[in-house]
């Protein structure tokens, strides 16, 4: 009954995740749910071991659809892999509660500027080109993957969000772009977790199944609806993180 539970979760995960990221916000909770005497960090790796084929999933569909500037990402996948180690391995020796308190903040903010400026990340122009281009892809690719691996909720929003905002992305040009450095911070993580035997295999292998089902469904719904559709994804999923990072900080 628990696989059957943990498998629907994420499918809905990879669904959330595939169109715009935050497929964390609904299994991680999930897994705390439905095993709460277990290591956090199992839970955590076990998730991990599944959210990656579901993102790497989406990442080879939107590569097929979507023009993506690869000499400028594929160094900035390394780069989110190589960040995301270091997070990991500096979590073990500094606290990341200033963050859990900061996130709900930040992420209000990400949330009322993409309200504010109704036209952003509607056109597909992006700020920079050529090794311009590939410095600012690598420098949020290390940035945001160090995030991941050091804290994690609502990294692929925020990778989202500076695609957008910053290299001039549309909205599904910078979900394309996400998922690739995603797969990248996930892989790391996994491969922390399961160095150290952090991963219930059995679980997630099925789950991983589920996850990349889920991911398949919501990246066609992506590419066929177009960047209004993602954006309207983008702001519902910012807005349960923010609900959700909020009662975990202050509430709980």
């Amino acid at each position: 009954m628990e696989l059957l539970f943990v498998s629907a979760a994420s499918l809905l995960a990879g669904f959330i995740d595939a169109i715009v990221g935050g497929g964390g916000l609904v299994l991680v909770p999930a897994l705390f749910a439905i095993f709460p005497t277990a290591h956090p960090a199992t839970l955590l790796g076990t998730g991990k071991g599944a959210a990656v084929w579901g993102t790497a999933a989406a990442a080879a569909q939107y590569a097929r659809r979507v023009d993506m500037p690869w000499a400028a990402l594929l160094p900035a996948a390394g780069l989110a892999f190589a960040g995301a180690l270091a997070g990991a391995w500096t979590v073990t020796v500094v606290s990341p509660d200033f963050l859990r308190r900061a996130l709900p903040f930040v992420l209000g903010g990400v949330l009322l500027y993409t309200l504010m400026r109704k036209e952003l990340g509607r056109a597909h122009a992006p700020t920079f080109s050529g090794r311009r281009l590939t410095a600012a892809a690598g420098l949020l690719g290390a940035t945001i993957g160090f995030y991941d691996g050091f804290f994690g909720p609502g990294t692929g929003s925020f990778f989202v969000f500076l695609f957008v905002r910053w290299l001039g992305f549309d909205f599904l040009h910078a979900s394309a772009s996400a998922k690739l450095l995603n797969t990248a911070s996930n892989l790391a993580a996994l491969l922390l977790f399961a160095i150290k035997g952090h991963v219930w295999w059995h679980y997630a292998l099925v789950m991983a199944v589920a996850n990349v089902a889920g991911s398949l469904l919501g990246t066609r719904l992506a590419l066929k609806h177009g960047s209004g559709f993602v954006r309207w994804v983008f702001v519902v999923v910012v807005t349960a993180l923010i609900l959700k990072t909020t009662y975990d900080a202050w509430v709980k």
